[in-house]
């Protein structure tokens, strides 16, 4: 009787040395090609040649190899029906193929390749054998990453493995072939028609509640490169508590994370509300960040979305009683603080992400009706901080500038945040005007009216003149330029004394000769943040 048959031909050699040598120790006979082939045999692990199997040699400098009956036949046979064929033909039932493919992304992202060499490293065989081998699952076992081998010869030594395992095994081998040949086309459209192909994949699709409204279906498919990156995102998190999730609650969620990575050096807070931060603070513990972000916008972050830039500890956690909030969204959660939030109410949603830090390059992409757009996430902060005024902006302010244009970054256009030293080294968001159709209408409408408000709840006891000298110590942020010097009037008549914007008007001079006038200081960044 023959030994069961393993078929491995692999260019990432990590760990195939070890994983072959353990299938022989089972009973297995090792099929193998080139490269693999030599390597094995280098390690003393018996091998035989595919060709002396097949009885038919590698022709075309390697392209033809593994294309033949005997190979496909022994991997597609269905034992139960097959077998008379696969006598006739000369071959065996191959139960094991371990194969991963040419690296063409390497090849194809060198510039110094040619044309030809990435051709070269289109593989054709390794494709054909995982295809045939994933589609008799049934019967045969198809490994394409070391990250599986353990998984593999721990069932073997138990026995057999188990249809589950190969079914899993199966799905990876579509899920390769299918990112494979989707690298190809995008490579030659490139090559030929100088056009960008996009191709995207997503996985682990779960059912919402429902959507943006309740009469809309929903669900969320998570991104298979953020599943597979180490930066904390909504592709990866974890719930740990409340109940099922909505459009809007991941829409709100992920808006929270991206701008509490602006703060992830520290304790930090964020409060989201229909994607804008109506709280924003940091602190010298993640009880106080919390405590001074609700601070900000009481009345807005009820019902909001918390992101908190540490693990939730118990007195973070006990912040929260008796205010009613959708998620909070955390590194991880203390036990004892995940204990008392799942206490407080059995639907409040409790996301667990990892550490965050902050927003690596990447591209990120909006679908519309008919299409997608791409662009760069936005991770800058600032191009520079060049005071334009005759009034210098004081060193001892800019750690609170870096602050509220972060905040200010992460409002819809067009906005205005003012941010407060409320202790020292801390900082918080007190007032934030955003998405209205002028920018006049954000800062007099909507952010100067919190700040009142803010110091009315916050500051009870001043006066008049102390609460226009606290305003005097605020920085106001705008995300564009001023196309007019209208708002900087605006601003210096509320009290400001200190602002931000990125410049690049055609008015620039017309608004720093108005902030020179009344003895505002003002600094250009040389970066705009939309955000629509």
């Amino acid at each position: 009787m023959h030994a069961k048959l393993a078929l491995v031909s692999v260019t990432d050699k990590t760990g195939i040395a070890a994983f072959c040598r353990t299938l022989v120790s089972l009973g297995f006979e090792i099929l193998s090609t080139g490269g693999t082939a030599s390597l094995l045999q280098k390690e003393g692990v018996p091998v035989t040649a595919v060709e002396a199997y097949t009885g038919s040699p590698e022709v075309m400098d390697g392209r033809v190899k593994t294309l033949h009956p005997r190979v496909h036949g022994g991997l597609l046979a269905r034992a139960e029906k097959d077998l008379g064929d696969l006598e006739r033909i000369g071959a065996r039932l191959i139960d094991v193929v371990c194969v991963n493919l040419y690296a063409f992304d390497k090849a194809s992202g060198d510039p110094n390749s040619s044309y030809d060499h990435v051709i070269e490293n289109i593989d054709i065989g390794g494709p054909s054998m995982l295809r045939s081998a994933a589609k008799n699952h049934a019967r045969v076992t198809v490994v394409t990453e070391p990250g599986d081998y353990d998984r593999v010869l721990s069932e073997l030594q138990s026995g057999s493995v188990t249809l589950r395992t190969r079914q899993e095994l199966a799905l990876k081998v579509f899920a390769k072939t299918a990112a494979y040949d989707a690298a190809i086309e995008r490579w030659l459209a490139k090559q030929i028609h100088n056009e960008d192909r996009l191709h995207l994949t997503f996985e682990k699709g779960e059912k919402l509640r429902y959507g943006e409204n309740n009469h809309q279906a929903a669900s969320f498919f998570r991104e298979t490169e953020a599943v597979q990156a180490g930066e904390a995102s909504l592709g990866k998190f974890a719930q740990l508590h409340g109940k099922e999730l909505s459009f809007n609650n991941l829409v709100d969620a992920d808006a929270a994370l991206e701008a509490a990575r602006e703060l992830s050096d520290g304790p930090a807070a964020v409060i989201i509300k229909h994607l804008n931060p109506c709280g924003f603070a940091t602190g010298e513990t993640l009880e106080k960040a919390l405590v001074a972000a609700w601070a900000g916008d009481p009345v807005s972050a009820f019902g909001g979305v918390i992101a908190l830039t540490r693990p939730v500890d118990l007195k973070t956690a006990e912040f929260l009683k008796g205010r009613f909030v959708e998620i909070v969204l955390a590194p991880s959660f203390e036990p004892e603080a995940l204990a008392f939030l799942k206490s407080k109410s059995k639907d409040i949603r409790l996301l667990a992400t990892g550490e965050f830090t902050y927003a690596h390059p990447r591209k990120i992409y909006k679908h519309v009706l008919g299409g997608m757009l791409v662009q760069d996430r936005d991770v800058a902060v600032w191009e520079k901080f060049e005071g334009v005024t005759t009034k210098l902006f004081p060193q001892e302010k800019q750690a609170l500038a870096a602050f509220t244009w972060k905040a200010c970054k992460h409002l819809k256009s067009n906005a205005i945040a003012l941010g407060y030293e409320y202790a020292p080294g801390q900082y918080s968001l007190v007032g934030g005007g955003m998405g209205q159709p002028n920018r006049i209408d954000s800062n007099q409408k909507l952010a100067q009216p919190r700040v009142t408000d803010w110091l009315k709840r916050e500051r009870p006891t001043l006066t008049a003149v102390e609460a226009r000298a606290a305003i005097g110590e605020m920085v106001l942020a705008s995300d564009a330029f001023f196309p007019f010097p209208d708002n900087v009037a605006a601003s210096a008549e509320f009290g400001v004394t200190l602002i931000v914007q990125p410049g690049g008007s055609m008015k620039d001079s017309e608004s720093i000769a108005k902030a020179n006038e009344y003895g505002v200081a003002m600094a250009f960044t040389g970066t705009r943040h939309f955000r629509h």
